[in-house]
């Protein structure tokens, strides 16, 4: 499928790090005097840094790209020196993709004849690099670490048996975040073989009980079909989870408006282009709150 990839320019690059913060998925940093993209498994192409980059540096560039490959990662990004390769397995660390991390030490390990770095120590470096990606519930120390914006920082939600997070009304059944289609990454783990929930942003401001009756044991993706900007990205990104992440089922919550219906569109879509089958359910929710409609399509 094709995909929107950060493209960097060397050469124009000063390595001023004013793009950082404006990634939020993390995916930038400075290493060695130049800003470098450490992966493309987190770069959702949408260009939030572009514009912070004073030197003209940053494009996005449509190209043809595969499901994600580590292997492919490794093999151009181990000759750019120790430090970016460091970087990139920390990131996938502080993601949780403990399939991919692996799959990258294990190359490097076949390739230290190749390397001009010692292997062993970015392996001690990323072994102690010190983050999580899980939240306990009421533990009041929720993590996060550097680069990116903390509040789109990947994490499991996990719940200690009994839990609750209020004292009064109903619990959270939320298990990721983040949670905007924007934002969210079609390889995380928690989207593996889940049943997904597809909500528009209104829905659980006006359906009852949105969690205890929709989002539980679902894993959650919000947009709006109106207001959202570069909405294709959507198609592609639904897209990958079906075929990539292999989601078992997409449940698609919208609202009665007109303009609602754009985002059973881009499942259709998805569907279509995706060489896997995935049933797909529809509520419709009245503007009072009510199901109006709920079938399969």
């Amino acid at each position: 499928m094709k995909r929107d990839i950060l493209k960097i320019d060397e050469e124009l690059c000063n390595g001023c790090g004013q793009c950082v913060p404006n990634c939020h998925e993390g995916a930038l940093q400075v290493i060695d005097g130049k800003v470098r993209l450490i992966s493309e498994l987190m770069c959702d192409g949408l260009g939030a840094c572009i514009g912070h980059c004073p030197e003209g540096a940053i494009s996005i560039e449509t190209r043809e790209a595969e499901p994600y490959n580590e292997i492919r990662v490794m093999e151009q990004m181990k000759d750019k020196g120790r430090n970016t390769v460091a970087a990139h397995l920390k990131h996938l660390k502080d993601h949780g993709e403990s399939g991919f991390l692996r799959e990258g030490v294990d190359y490097l390990k076949k390739q230290t004849g190749d390397m001009q770095f010692d292997l062993r120590e970015v392996l001690y470096e990323v072994h102690n690099h010190g983050t999580t990606v899980s939240v306990a519930v009421n533990s009041g120390n929720n993590v996060h670490t550097g680069g990116g914006c903390p509040g789109s920082r990947e994490r499991v939600i996990e719940k200690p048996a009994g839990a609750s997070l209020s004292t009064e009304g109903e619990e959270s059944e939320l298990r990721q975040w983040p949670v905007q289609m924007h934002l969210i990454n079609p390889n995380a783990s928690y989207f593996q073989g889940a049943d997904l929930l597809l909500a528009a942003d209104c829905v659980a401001y006006s359906a009852g009980g949105f969690h205890a009756r929709y989002l539980r044991g679902k894993s959650l993706a919000i947009a709006c079909p109106k207001l959202d900007h570069n909405t294709g990205i959507y198609i592609d990104k639904l897209t990958a989870l079906i075929d990539t992440a292999k989601v078992n089922t997409i449940t698609v919550m919208i609202m009665e408006v007109p303009c609602c219906g754009g985002l059973l569109q881009m499942v259709k879509a998805a569907s279509a282009r995706a060489s896997r089958k995935v049933p797909v359910k529809q509520i419709m929710i009245s503007i009072s709150g009510d199901i109006m409609k709920e079938e399969w399509v």
